[in-house]
């Protein structure tokens, strides 16, 4: 049988180091008791900044003790951290002038990741490109070409990109910077090449790359399971309504659907976009107004409400889940966990 707790908890302002002020009262929902193993029914959301255009990309940077998020619409990543709260890190970000773009869309970079040496990996959209930075991002950034197409036909605008234990980069490639911000709908633009939105593999070693499939509509976030043999793709519902979790087995690229999130949106409101898998092997990604919760084989554990959201990430010793919110919740936010 199913078991379902409401818990109400509280929620908390900390902006550039202040101490927390209570605003209001959100919740967790927890479908499944074992999930509290990990999730604290006692912690406070916490807001790390506000007025955030339309964030995006956490990552954790374990070297400043930071973290870094991106402004999609301000075209800038920035940073945020106890001693000095919510500051610029680079700007321009995703759209630098190296590719052209539509100009009305989500043009600024999206997600971040690092590679082995710690270099910042960026999605730039407007440029159109997943692109590399090498040098200290504090002092007018370099930014070096990655990937910029697929066989000779210019990327639509990279989206999410994430790194296996043996080095491969998997990224997805949607086609948001040619999205009218209004309808929510994709427009046509002599500027896009490829009439797919594909996920791909690149090597970085011999430049290799590969796509890993086309057949699905709307990819956004990825993330790779424990053992790193499935692919855990987010399918938005922006065409079709129907926001799921699809398992990509990366040996045989068969695609199978484990979690549809119809019926959640219909009940919550909101679309899948983010997606982190915790050591637990648990699966935490945005909808349904806020985070869900699932197990490796689906299951629907927990929802925590801090409203729509775009993404979330993990510190390194997953004391924190850090999230981001929407166009609609212009916040980035803190949630304590067990560990």
């Amino acid at each position: 049988m199913k078991n379902t707790i409401l818990i109400t908890i509280s929620l908390s302002l900390c902006l550039s180091c202040k101490g927390p002020l209570k605003k209001e009262n959100t919740d967790i929902k927890i479908y499944d008791n074992s999930i509290l193993s990990i999730i604290d029914i006692n912690s406070k959301i916490e807001i790390l900044a506000d007025s955030i255009s339309l964030p995006e990309g956490p990552l954790w940077d374990e070297e400043s003790n930071s973290l870094l998020f991106t402004d999609i619409i301000n075209n800038k990543v920035l940073s945020w951290n106890e001693k000095d709260g919510v500051k610029d890190y680079i700007s321009p970000s995703g759209n630098t002038g190296y590719a052209p773009n539509s100009g009305e869309a989500l043009v600024g970079a999206n997600a971040l990741n690092f590679d082995a040496k710690g270099n910042l990996i960026l999605c730039q959209m407007g440029d159109r490109r997943v692109s590399i930075i090498k040098n200290s991002p504090t002092s007018k950034p370099n930014f070096e070409t990655l990937i910029d197409n697929y066989n000779g036909k210019r990327l639509n605008s990279p989206n999410d990109i994430i790194i296996s234990s043996d080095g491969f980069y998997y990224f997805s490639d949607p086609a948001f910077g040619f999205l009218n911000l209004d309808t929510f709908k994709f427009v046509e633009s002599d500027l896009r090449e490829i009439d797919f939105h594909g996920i791909y593999r690149f090597n970085p070693i011999n430049k290799e790359l590969s796509l890993v499939t086309d057949e699905v509509s709307v990819p956004n976030g990825l993330a790779l399971s424990l053992d790193e043999k499935f692919l855990f793709i987010k399918k938005m519902g922006v065409l079709d309504e129907s926001p799921k979790v699809l398992k990509l087995n990366l040996e045989n690229k068969e695609i199978d659907t484990l979690f549809d999130g119809k019926k959640i949106s219909e009940e919550y409101g909101g679309d899948f976009d983010g997606i982190k898998v915790h050591s637990s092997g648990n699966i935490f990604f945005s909808g349904g107004g806020g985070i869900l919760v699932i197990n490796p084989d689906g299951k629907l554990m927990a929802r925590i409400n801090f409203g729509n959201a775009t993404n979330c990430a993990f510190d390194n010793e997953e004391k924190y889940l850090y999230v981001t919110g929407h166009l609609d919740n212009p916040r980035v936010f803190r949630f304590k966990l067990k560990n």
